[in-house]
């Protein structure tokens, strides 16, 4: 058997043993003797389960901050007050089963959706913006229903003879029905719970409103009064079909939504509105739209002319069914809402809501497509938490890791260069990283923040951000340096280097340096965690990273809220635990390596 070296080379059995017997026996085992310090350091890392464990946290945080981005990206000026403080969850499109095989009629309003049986009964589902939708007018009230409308936050239900019932939201008037319907009850052909609305048309062909009508301006003019068939109304205006199949718009206002085609007047069936845009059916089964192309409303798929049936809209999409039976969509699909699913049976209506659309067979089945809930709940804006806390980690990883970088590059050579040469230098530098440690971080950044103000761009403040938070940092990190590299230079490799004539920068970085890195990386480990926890806090305040970028500190901006804190716990909940974590994990990660590089460092 061949032998070899006693560094990092194997030997014989018999090799190994006259070795022990030379060196009067070592403790450890051949194997450790043969390890490198870096994988011996490696090794010792492993085998701590509480670093291993914290660094897998991490790297699963930092991962899905990374990569989830790419699949779920944000726009970050968006704002939706219609989906304002939606509970975390799933189960917006969960119909009852009470309702499957004998459905008469079903509404989708924000975030919740309801349904009438063939008996006239009522079911709710859904996540409910107000408890108030849950105080439902009993049955012996109300009697047989026989229509019903979900809006934002209040539902509209009208029973066989002619009565209406409000409940939900009672701001605004939309519990105070008109004096002509409440003296005496009406047939109602058409009724719609709208944004801060409530509208009812009669089998007169008279349109009633009430509720907050100045937002929309609703103004009937006499010659539609009462030869109204249809109507439909968005957060910006209501339309009237006449009976003539004329489309009128019910607002003294010029929009894009009355730039109606002069070809279609007199020949359309049916009418929908989105917020930005305006169809109408013809009685030749053609549709055609106008207004504004958000979101691709206007976009209609040309192999549907000629055989639409019925249309529906809902906040940016719209619904339609064939003359097969079939339904087809188009417009906003970031729900799903164009994702049409199989139906078992010919579709006898469609009832697009906010960001979902439900369809009725012939035999009285429902199926519901789009927005299901948010695995986080949704913000005072009605932004997705769980989007924005990735967005948000990123960004706070990026700042943080750029500040370390920074504070560790200052603080190395500063402690370098005072450890290594003395003297005056030394007390120099010393006094310097007194300076600057003894700058009160706080009311420094305070001071700055209200001096520019919004003199600097978004982009600029997260830079400012950046270099502040690592040109206050260092000092800990150089008086570190300095003090390992005061007891390296005294070592005899120093000396002899000195001695070979190799030159000062070179003793530095090719012979001090590398014994003190893992020191510097350690450092730098805890240093991570500490400028999050930093950027966090200044965000919290209202003085790091600003809205509408994402950060976890501006995400618990609302935690200072008693509010918040009591009925919208998840808007502050998941941003802590994912700031905890991580920096709980990093620390980790840090002690790990502190141990493994030191192990004496557990008996201290």
């Amino acid at each position: 058997m061949a032998k070899k070296g006693l560094f990092g080379k194997r030997k014989s059995t018999a090799a190994a043993a006259a070795q022990r017997m030379v060196l009067g026996g070592l403790p450890q085992e051949e194997e450790e003797l043969m390890q490198s310090p870096a994988r011996m350091v490696l090794q010792s890392f492993v085998h701590d389960k509480v670093a291993m464990t914290g660094l897998i946290l991490f790297l699963i945080i930092f991962l899905c901050c990374i990569i989830l981005p790419f699949f779920y990206p944000i726009q970050l000026s968006y704002q939706d007050v219609t989906q304002s403080n939606v509970a975390p969850g799933f189960g917006m499109l969960s119909v009852p089963s009470q309702l499957q095989g004998n459905a008469q009629m079903v509404s989708s309003g924000s975030t919740f959706s309801v349904g009438i049986d063939k008996d006239g009964n009522v079911y709710e589902w859904g996540t409910f913006p107000t408890e108030k939708l849950k105080n439902i007018p009993s049955s012996s009230e109300m009697g047989k229903l026989t229509q019903i409308s979900a809006g934002l936050d209040h539902v509209l239900a009208v029973n066989e003879e002619g009565q209406l019932f409000t409940w939900g939201n009672d701001r605004m008037g939309l519990n105070i029905l008109p004096v002509e319907l409440q003296a005496s009850p009406q047939p109602i052909k058409q009724i719609s719970a709208g944004y801060q609305i409530s509208l009812a048309l009669t089998e007169s062909g008279r349109l009633y409103n009430w509720g907050s009508a100045y937002l929309l301006n609703v103004s009937v003019p006499s010659e539609v009064q009462g030869n109204i068939a249809k109507f439909d109304d968005n957060t910006n205006i209501v339309m009237a079909l006449t009976n003539d199949g004329e489309v009128v718009p019910l607002s003294t206002t010029t929009s894009v939504f009355t730039n109606i085609p002069e070809e279609i007047q007199g020949n359309v069936v049916d009418i929908a509105l989105t917020d930005e845009s305006a169809a109408a059916l013809t009685n030749d089964g053609q549709v055609h739209v106008w207004g504004n192309n958000v979101k691709g409303t206007l976009n209609l798929p040309e192999e549907i002319q000629g055989h639409v049936t019925a249309i529906s809209a809902g906040r940016y999409h719209y619904t339609v069914i064939l003359d097969d039976g079939s339904v087809v969509t188009w417009g906003d699909n970031n729900f799903g809402q164009t994702k049409v699913p199989n139906f078992n049976g010919t579709v006898a209506s469609v009832s697009s809501g906010y960001y979902s659309s439900y369809a009725i067979t012939e035999d009285g089945q429902v199926k519901g497509w789009g927005l299901d809930g948010y695995l986080m709940g949704t913000d005072g804006f009605g932004r997705d938490v769980f989007r924005r806390l990735i967005v948000g980690g990123r960004m706070t990883m990026t700042v943080g890791a750029i500040a370390v970088i920074i504070s560790t590059f200052i603080g190395v050579i500063v402690g370098g260069v005072s450890g290594y040469k003395g003297g005056k230098l030394d007390n120099l530098l010393m006094r310097l990283t007194e300076i600057v440690s003894s700058i009160p971080f706080l009311p420094f950044c305070i001071i700055l923040s209200s001096i520019l103000g919004n003199s600097i761009s978004e982009l600029q403040r997260i830079i400012l951000i950046m270099f502040i938070l690592g040109f206050l940092s260092w000092p800990g990190i150089a008086r570190l340096v300095r003090g390992s590299v005061l007891a390296e230079r005294e070592q005899e490799f120093v000396t002899a280097a000195k001695s070979l004539g190799v030159k000062e920068f070179g003793i530095i970085f090719r012979h001090i340096l590398p014994n003190i890195i893992t020191v510097i990386i350690v450092n730098a480990t805890l240093d991570f965690a500490t400028c999050m926890l930093t950027e966090s806090s200044l965000s919290f305040i209202g003085f790091g990273v600003t809205e509408p970028n994402a950060t976890w500190g501006n995400m618990l901006n609302g935690a200072q809220n008693g509010q918040v804190i009591e009925n919208y716990w998840w808007r502050w909940v998941f941003p802590s635990l994912a700031l905890g974590i991580c920096t709980i994990s990093i620390n980790c990660v840090g002690d790990g390596l502190r141990d493994a590089i030191d192990p004496k460092s557990k008996e201290r």
